[in-house]
């Protein structure tokens, strides 16, 4: 399966990503052999292979989930430089329904 200039820059507009044309081009050929490899790894016969979901046999070891108490609300929050109606105050990083820095 091929992969076309169109295909990539649909892909970096979804991840916010700009590049030049220079750069489109390596994108487009580097993506391009990756898909190739994938597509190989498809005419791999696996028949009669059984199923690996991990190749570690160890457990995990998980602590008991216990509750706790917690600090007191009014010891945390002198450490904060600026709050509002008990919650800690920060910049808006969402304005007009569009994610931004």
């Amino acid at each position: 399966m091929a992969i076309n200039q169109d295909q990539v820059k649909h892909v970096a507009k979804l991840a916010k990503l700009s590049f030049s044309e220079d750069e489109l081009a390596g994108f487009t050929d580097q993506l391009g052999e990756i898909i190739d490899m994938v597509e190989q790894l498809g005419e791999v016969d696996t028949e009669g292979v059984p199923f690996t979901s991990n190749v570690f046999s160890a457990v995990n070891v998980m602590r008991k989930d216990e509750a706790a108490p917690g600090w007191p609300r009014k010891e945390l929050m002198e450490n904060v430089p600026e709050s509002e109606d008990g919650f800690i105050k920060v910049p808006a990083i969402i304005d007009n329904g569009e994610a931004g820095a």
